[in-house]
């Protein structure tokens, strides 16, 4: 993504919100342009615990884009998530 001069910050922290209020910090793995969650995972497969983080991430930081990425297969697998408004 640098080399193609998208804007991404490894292990980014960014602020947790409930109800309009700050409440602490959460450690991103990458964010893509201040707007996309990625997630990656290196497991066998992607269960649904690490679907229900990254949607609760979505909605504590107040971003409406994650994708969630497994490289623990011999095939990438992803999933994109886009909570609305």
């Amino acid at each position: 993504m640098k080399k193609q001069k998208i804007k991404c910050e490894e292990q980014k922290p960014i602020k947790i919100y409930y109800e309009n209020i700050v409440v602490g910090e959460y450690t991103a793995g990458i964010v893509v342009e201040n707007k996309i969650i990625l997630e990656l995972k290196a497991t066998k497969k992607l269960g649904s615990i690490f679907e229900a983080q990254l949607l609760n991430y979505l909605k504590a930081t107040k971003l409406s884009i994650g994708y969630l990425i497994n490289f623990g297969n011999s095939k990438v697998e992803y999933k994109k998530y886009i909570l609305s408004a």
